[in-house]
């Protein structure tokens, strides 16, 4: 299998990192090409045997799997560079949820897949968001399956979800270790704890909730309900968190599903012009 990436940012070369090191690839298997050549000189230097490339052309000539990695603004640009040199055989996998499938399929005359991972796959947790093309085959999907599952839980949703979805498996590891600092500050800050004990025990007491919550069957509820026990110190606490964050999140959803709507006007304006039927 020959596997090309057009862009070794900071999602390409984590899925360069994550796939080699689980062995779902070699080395030898892949072909990277960026603007940015130090960056794919720096993942054949820590990867030996990955082929650096000339160019996205390069990259995606006789690539069975192509991964697109780049921002949604340089999409129309790549697109157009490549389209003339793939062939109906081969399948495009975008990680950028603002580029709709849609908009692939009417580009290029390829398989297209939309799969989104989050940071956590490097440690082979968490999600990856499956979307599929309408010329990709069972066999097609079940492939790609098999690849992330080597790399995360792979999860099949309609495109039509991709913004929630993204918000809660990509998104959400930034949204808590800001949550996580806070908590951490505030320990050292009312107790004087040194900062270094602060951040090993809220990292370990988040792994252990994620545990509990993925491997023993806990509810969300049910583990809050199992910690706070009425009338306790946590039960009390609870009521003030309640209070402070009830609607939080929603504002925090708006924002990306208001950002998410921007970019997707971006990249259909950029891709086809503003004459293109907008996306509802």
């Amino acid at each position: 299998m020959k596997v090309g990436f057009i862009g070794a940012g900071s999602m390409g070369g984590l899925l360069v990192g994550a796939f080699i090191k689980t062995g779902a690839m070699l080395p030898e298997q892949i072909t990277v090409s960026s603007r940015t050549s130090s960056k794919v000189a720096a993942l054949a230097q820590l990867y030996p045997g990955l082929l650096p490339a000339s160019s996205n052309v390069d990259a995606a000539k006789d690539a069975d799997l192509l991964f697109l990695c780049v921002k949604p603004s340089d999409f129309g640009s790549v697109l157009t560079e490549i389209a003339p040199e793939l062939l109906p055989r081969q399948i495009v996998v975008s990680i950028t949820s603002a580029v709709k499938v849609q908009h692939l399929e009417t580009m290029l005359p390829c398989k297209i897949a939309k799969i989104i991972p989050s940071v956590v796959n490097t440690v082979g947790a968490g999600a990856s968001l499956c979307m599929w093309g309408s010329r990709m085959s069972p066999e097609d999907r079940s492939r790609l399956l098999e690849l992330f599952s080597a790399i995360s839980r792979p999860v099949e949703i309609r495109e039509q979800e991709v913004r929630a979805a993204a918000d809660l498996s990509s998104c959400g590891p930034a949204f808590f270790a800001y949550l996580l600092g806070q908590f951490v500050d505030a320990a050292v800050l009312t107790a004087g704890m040194d900062r270094a004990m602060a951040d090993k025990l809220a990292s370990e007491m988040l792994l252990g909730t994620a545990r509990l919550l993925t491997e023993q069957g806990f509810s969300i509820l049910e583990l809050q309900a199992k910690v706070s026990v009425p009338g306790g110190i946590t039960a009390a606490a609870l009521e003030v968190l309640r209070g402070l964050t009830a609607d939080t999140f929603q504002k925090v959803l708006r924002v990306t599903h208001d950002k998410f709507a921007e970019d997707l006007d971006r990249v259909e304006t950029s891709l086809f012009g503003s004459e293109f039927p907008r996306s509802p």
